[in-house]
C-alpha cells in the first residue's frame, strides 16, 4: 500500500512538474509589443508579426496605443518591445535607462485632412502651420487626439510653431482615441484633423475627407524599436524583445515594408529606413 501511495504522489509531482515547465516554456515563448495604433490600423502588423511568429516561435501580443501610452507601458516593465513614433519622448525614454537599442525602422508622413468643401480654404498651402492658423481663424472644427500619441505631440508642434494655443476653444474638440477612429469622428463631424498617411490612406474609402495639406518638412513622421531594459526589470523577455527588433531591421522586413501597401493604394504607406540615419529621411 505505502509502495502505491508514494508511486501516485510521484506520479503527481511529475505531472506538475510538466505542467508547470509548459507554462514557463509559454511565458518565454510569449513577447508583449507595445506599439502605436497606426502600425495596427494600417495593417501592416497584420502581416509582420504572422511572418515574425513563424520565423521564431515567439507568439507576440499586440498592444496599440498611442506612442505615449506606449512608452509609459515601458516604464513599468509591462512590455518587452516598443515600436514608436515620438522621437523626442523616445530619446528621452532612453535616456532615462528605460529602453535600449533604439533602432530606425521606418518613415511616412503626416497630412491634413478635411472636408471637400475645406471652409477654412487651406487646400495646397505648403506650411502645416499657416493651416492650422486658417483652421483657428476660420473657427473651423479642429479634432484632436489628445492621447500623448506621436501624433498628438507632433499636432502639439504645429500649434506651437503656428503661435497658437487651441485648448479650450469651442471649435477644438479632443477625442482620446486613436488614429482610425478619429478619422471616423472627424468624417462624422466634417472637420479637420492631422492624421498619419498611412493609417489615412487604409480606411480612407467610407471617410469623405481629403488630403489638403501635406509636404511640409515638420510633416516627417518617423518610427524606431526600442527594446525594454532588463536592468530596469528583470522579467523582461529580453531574447523575445530583441528577436523581434533583429526582425524589424531585417532585409525580409524591410522588404516588406517597402511594398505594403503598393498593390491597394499605388504607393507604400510606409518607407523603410534601417541602417539609415535620423537626419537623412526627407531629404
Amino acid at each position: 500500500m505505502k509502495v502505491k501511495k508514494w508511486t501516485s504522489v510521484a506520479l503527481l509531482l511529475f505531472v506538475f512538474s510538466l505542467w508547470y515547465a509548459g507554462l514557463v516554456e509559454a511565458h518565454e515563448k510569449s513577447i508583449i509589443l507595445s506599439t502605436t495604433t497606426s502600425t495596427q490600423d494600417s495593417g501592416l502588423l497584420d502581416v509582420l508579426i504572422p511572418v515574425f511568429e513563424k520565423k521564431t516561435g515567439f507568439f507576440v501580443k499586440t498592444i496599440a496605443v498611442g506612442s505615449g501610452q506606449a512608452m509609459a507601458m515601458g516604464q513599468k516593465g509591462e512590455a518587452d518591445v516598443l515600436l514608436v513614433h515620438s522621437p523626442a519622448a523616445e530619446k528621452k525614454f532612453v535616456a532615462e535607462g528605460y529602453g535600449i537599442n533604439r533602432r530606425l525602422i521606418m518613415h511616412n508622413d503626416f497630412i491634413i485632412v478635411g472636408p471637400p468643401e475645406d471652409s477654412a480654404k487651406i487646400k495646397g498651402l505648403k506650411s502645416a502651420s499657416e493651416a492650422f492658423k486658417k483652421i483657428a481663424s476660420a473657427n473651423a472644427l479642429f479634432l484632436s487626439r489628445a492621447d500623448k500619441s506621436g501624433t498628438h505631440v507632433k499636432e502639439m508642434d504645429i500649434w506651437k510653431a503656428a503661435g497658437i494655443k487651441p485648448e479650450g476653444e469651442k471649435w477644438y474638440q479632443q477625442t482620446g482615441l486613436g488614429m482610425g477612429q478619429t478619422l471616423n469622428v472627424t468624417a462624422e463631424k466634417k472637420g479637420y484633423t492631422l492624421a498619419d498617411r498611412g493609417t489615412y490612406l487604409a480606411v480612407k474609402k467610407n471617410l469623405g475627407l481629403d488630403i489638403l495639406v501635406e509636404g511640409d518638412a515638420i510633416l516627417l513622421n518617423i518610427y524606431h524599436v526600442i527594446e525594454v531594459n532588463p536592468a530596469k526589470w528583470p522579467k523582461v523577455n529580453v531574447p523575445g524583445g530583441k528577436a523581434f527588433a533583429d526582425f524589424m531591421v531585417s532585409k525580409e522586413t524591410q522588404d516588406i515594408i517597402r511594398t505594403f501597401g503598393v498593390d491597394k493604394f499605388g504607393s507604400p504607406l510606409f518607407f523603410p529606413d534601417a541602417g539609415k540615419k535620423e537626419e537623412e529621411l526627407g531629404k
